[in-house]
């Protein structure tokens, strides 16, 4: 497994940032697919439907200790990938970090696991840059 993490500031109290993190939105900020539904759960978790290009797998969100976690269950392109956001205030703003560890399951782990880090990072990237224009508009 490898972990890769990605930090934002965001010009938005973290009430306000907080309120934009739904499960849907995250799945959505992404980038990488499309979210069919979401079912939202008494116990606080919820799982979300999502797909591309004949590929359908579930996450499932919960909150932890104040921060977004949560984890692709099933099959999906990654063996194991577990994520977990937290929001901090920052000067006029807030700080939004994007921890994630990820493994292809793959031999050779030191060169899968790495690639499916690469393709993390690029997906972390592109949902705070999301946040924030979603944020600023």
């Amino acid at each position: 497994m490898r972990e890769v993490r990605s930090s934002r500031f965001v010009r938005a109290t973290p009430p306000v940032v907080e309120r934009a993190l739904t499960p849907a939105a995250m799945i959505e900020y992404e980038g990488s697919f499309d979210v069919r539904g979401v079912d939202e759960r008494d116990d606080g978790t919820a799982l979300v439907t999502a797909g591309a290009r004949g590929l359908e797998l579930t996450f499932r969100f919960e909150r932890r200790d104040g921060d977004l976690y949560y984890v692709q269950e099933g099959d999906g392109p990654f063996d194991a990938m577990e994520t977990r956001v937290s929001v901090e205030p920052e000067n006029e703003g807030s700080r939004v970090t994007m921890r994630s560890t990820v493994s292809l399951g793959l031999p050779l782990p030191a060169v899968s696991d790495r690639l499916a880090a690469w393709k993390r990072r690029g997906e972390l990237n592109r949902a705070l840059d999301a946040l924030a224009d979603d944020l600023s508009s």
